[in-house]
């Protein structure tokens, strides 16, 4: 309760109480669905209701004051403006000041302020709407924060990306919507960003840039004290922008996670001396723990507001800060069932035919369908939430059958776009490199690796990102990072005007080009970094995911070997190993696996000569490894292996990059290990993997230490394999490790990893 003036006079006898809803709500659909159940929600409590809000938006929202008793034209964007017409109007004070809209709450707390209502302190509004002041008082707090600079221009940045190790946020320093919020990793892209910020002459800010997985905090205050009412999932389109294009709640999480999440979120809330109304709080989900996002005094936009009393039966959202406020009893519902939201994503274009909307519009689980584009329309780039064309929320039993229904409810739609993006529109190439510490030393057999270079390429319209390949490098392989960027450079520049996205066979000039560019000696990682992004460019012209494109199976979960490198602990716990051999311990350490129940794969990595492998061979034997890979250095030996191993499958992986190794790896060991990043990308691993499979051949998908989107890349195969090594990104991107995970296998392009919904069927 704040009261900066002696309130006025309340609602006499036979007057029911008011709300006044300042800021009512925007023009969009959201924004106009939640003011008007605000209202509804006031009414059915005999409040009687008021709204303000600016002239033009009140004419353009008819359903919000069609909703009020009463409407007024006042700018909320004049906080102390709006508490002087409060204070001024003649008759009783409200009973509640309350605000739906984000830019809103300033002229909340300060109306509740000045006439004596509940409702948030005004400073503390101010605060946590001024995201760097929030970031400095959540850190002073010691919650963990993302390092940030308020900026005032475009030297203060560049100084920013110079004394810092990226990639870095460049955002508004107040806004919502993700709009002007943009990802650089390196002063190349600075200017792009700087020029889609909404106001560029006002200070913005530099932000570190957090890789974890994000989530959201739904909650009201009753009592004054921040209650949860449940997590939320999120998924995000690729950088550079941040536009959500989806929710799940409640989030898939341990109840020991949860817990934490919740108890992070609720004490940052009092820190900020936050305690009416709602609340809504972004974090991330790291390897080092919680890292707080933004934070607001709303409700959540993408449609929460609906998800939230389906998830909870009987929760009426706003009526519980109104039965708090006016002191009457509060019970908050448990979480029964579970809500999704799914965003419509086409490609950028003029919309020529759209198929299978009426039937999404009838489905019985459709809690809320919108889709504003019909042929004619053009369909903006996603650079914010505001450009997002419709949606889908759906109702379900589980988050996993919540979020898998609306996910094909919304590729069910058929949206054809012409693309701006022709045979004649030839795209720019960017390279970026950035050098990245691994999360802990990986070592093998001959090489213990600490840093890794991180390769990007983009093709561009623009700043608009046509398609975009991503790729580590090693220089223990042999893996030059400043001269791979060169080579793929040059090729990608080369099959730009050669390669168009729209042909009728897309893949099929693609396939040639590489070809030509391995005769020519062009390096495998190049290829494969040029590879990702002409057929991820090739698959977001289609609509398509890139394993439908390619003609795959649909990816299923990816059940994951769990790698142990050299001199780390073996864990016990029944998952499968994959074991690092090939140095001076290998007798104490297989010693130490006999007797554990886990399926083994032993990777030597061509670390044993004849004198080593007579040595070991009992163990080796006594195991029966599932798996036996690269065990020799001579290719000789390989047949007294496998004579001494008949149920176990041998497979070489070191050096098998060309058809021909492959050829051989099947013909003397009996199956083999591809990685995607020595045979030069998807197209000539597809190949060695399908040969494999027609020889009946021990088929194993590996992967170096990779970031996250060159492995889902790869897991796109891993239906064609018997076992899947695909964990390097853990190493690399921070991710927890798990034995498991699925692939965000609908949307357009290349997918992303999706951890929760490894449940489905999967391990995780």
């Amino acid at each position: 309760m704040t009261a900066a003036t002696p309130p006025r006079t309340q609602a006499g006898p036979g007057r029911a109480p008011e709300l006044l809803l300042i800021g009512g709500g925007g023009a969009m659909t959201l924004s106009v669905d939640v003011a008007v159940q605000a209202l509804e929600q006031a009414r059915a409590r005999g409040l009687r209701t008021t709204v303000t809000n600016q002239a033009g938006t009140l004419t353009a929202t008819p359903e919000v004051t069609a909703a009020a008793d009463a409407a007024h034209a006042v700018d909320f964007t004049d906080p102390a403006g709006t508490a002087a017409w409060a204070a001024a109007r003649p008759g009783p004070a409200p009973a509640l000041a309350f605000g739906v809209r984000e830019m809103a709450q300033e002229a909340v707390a300060a109306t509740a302020a000045a006439l004596g209502l509940p409702g948030n302190p005004p400073e503390a509004v101010r605060r946590v709407r001024t995201k760097d002041a929030c970031r400095a008082a959540l850190a002073a707090a010691g919650f963990r924060q993302p390092a940030v600079r308020l900026c005032a221009d475009e030297t203060e940045a560049r100084s920013v990306l110079t004394t810092s190790t990226g990639p870095w946020v460049v955002k508004p320093r107040d806004g919502a919507d993700s709009a002007g919020v943009r990802k650089v990793t390196g002063p190349d892209e600075l200017p792009a960003a700087l020029a889609g910020l909404p106001e560029p002459e006002a200070p913005f800010l530099v932000e570190e840039f957090v890789d974890g997985t994000e989530y959201s905090v739904e909650g009201v205050f009753v009592g004054g004290s921040p209650r949860v009412l449940a997590v939320t999932a999120k998924e995000k389109l690729d950088p550079p922008h941040f536009v959500e294009i989806g929710h799940t709640l409640p989030a898939e999480l341990p109840a020991a996670e949860r817990a934490v999440i919740e108890t992070a979120v609720t004490s940052a809330l009092t820190a900020l001396d936050l305690c009416s109304g709602l609340f809504h709080v972004e974090l991330w989900r790291t390897a080092e723990g919680i890292v707080l996002g933004e934070v607001h005094a709303r409700v959540g936009g993408g449609w929460i507001h609906r998800m939230l009393p389906y998830a909870l039966p009987g929760l009426e959202l706003y009526g519980t800060v109104y039965d708090d406020a006016l002191g009457r009893p509060v019970t908050l519902p448990a979480a029964t069932r579970a809500a999704a939201t799914r965003y419509f994503a086409p490609p950028p274009g003029r919309v020529i035919a759209v198929e299978g909307w009426e039937e999404v519009r009838g489905h019985p689980a459709v809690l809320h369908a919108e889709l504003r584009v019909a042929p004619g329309d053009t369909v903006p780039a996603y650079r914010s939430g505001a450009d997002r064309v419709g949606a889908v929320v759906v109702g379900a039993d589980t988050p996993a059958k919540a979020r898998a229904l609306a996910r094909r409810l919304v590729d069910s739609v058929r949206i054809t776009v012409e693309t701006a993006h022709t045979a004649a529109a030839v795209p720019d190439v960017r390279v970026t490199l950035e050098p990245r510490p691994l999360t802990s030393s990986f070592q093998i057999s001959h090489m213990t690796i600490e840093t890794v270079d991180i390769l990007r390429l983009q093709l561009l319209d623009g700043e608009h990102v046509l398609g975009e390949g991503e790729i580590a490098a090693d220089r223990g392989y042999g893996q030059d990072g400043p001269a791979i960027a060169d080579e793929a450079r040059a090729l990608a520049t080369s099959m730009a005007a050669h390669c168009p996205a729209d042909a009728p066979d897309p893949v099929a000039p693609i396939r040639s080009a590489l070809e030509k560019a391995a005769a020519d000696g062009v390096c495998a990682p190049a290829r494969m970094l040029t590879e990702m992004a002409f057929l991820d460019r090739a698959a977001r012209t289609a609509g398509l995911p890139l394993w439908r494109l390619l003609g795959l199976p649909e990816p299923g979960p990816v059940r994951l070997l769990h790698t142990v490198p050299i001199g780390e602990d073996i864990p016990l716990d029944g998952r499968p190993l994959k074991i690092k051999l090939g140095g001076p311990d290998d007798e104490r350490v297989l010693r130490g696996l006999l007797g554990v129940d886990a399926p083994l794969i032993l990777d030597a990595n061509r670390g044993w000569d004849a004198a080593d492998w007579e040595r070991l061979r009992p163990l080796v034997v006594a195991l029966a490894p599932t798996v036996l890979e690269d065990p020799v250095r001579d290719p000789a030996l390989l047949p007294a292996v496998r004579a001494a191993l008949p149920r176990t499958s041998v497979l070489l992986d070191e050096g098998v990059a060309t058809p021909a190794d492959a050829e051989f790896a099947v013909r003397t060991a009996g199956g083999l290990n591809v990685k995607l990043m020595r045979f030069g990308g998807i197209l000539p691993a597809l190949s060695a993997l399908t040969s494999a499979t027609e020889r009946g051949a021990g088929r194993m998908l590996g992967c170096f230490l990779e970031p996250p989107r060159a492995i889902a890349y790869a897991a796109q195969l891993a239906g064609l394999a018997d076992w899947s090594d695909l964990d390097g990104h853990f190493w690399v991107s921070g991710d927890p490790a798990v034995p498991g995970y699925t692939l965000d296998s609908g949307e357009p392009g290349i997918p992303h990893i999706r951890y929760a919904a490894a449940n489905d069927g999967g391990p995780a």
